[in-house]
């Protein structure tokens, strides 16, 4: 894919990326409401999701340190998901050796 094709996928993704964020941010609900905060914890995952097509996109080499970044929040976010699969775990393997 040419550096020209890549900048456009990644502009698109920031106009998903604000919708997402709208109504991330418009949603009113709490911890203290779990159906309601799960459905407010996927916007957050599908924002964080943008970020890694961002990020995997961009031009030029990818920036570990952003794909490293990315890749913890998704892997927070999505534990709540899959609890048995020991996600949050896994992100402390993410930051070691480096």
């Amino acid at each position: 894919m040419d550096d020209t094709k890549r900048s456009e996928l990644v502009r698109m993704g920031w106009d998903i990326h604000g919708v997402v964020e709208e109504h991330y941010h418009c949603d009113p609900a709490t911890r203290n409401e779990p159906d309601a905060w799960r459905e407010k914890q996927r916007l957050l995952l599908a924002d964080m999701a943008i970020h890694l097509l961002q990020t995997a996109l961009q031009p030029g080499n990818i920036e570990l340190d952003k794909l490293t970044n990315n890749l913890n929040a998704i892997l927070t976010i999505a534990d709540q998901f899959l609890p048995h699969a020991d996600l949050k775990k896994a992100t402390g393997k993410l930051y070691s050796g480096r």
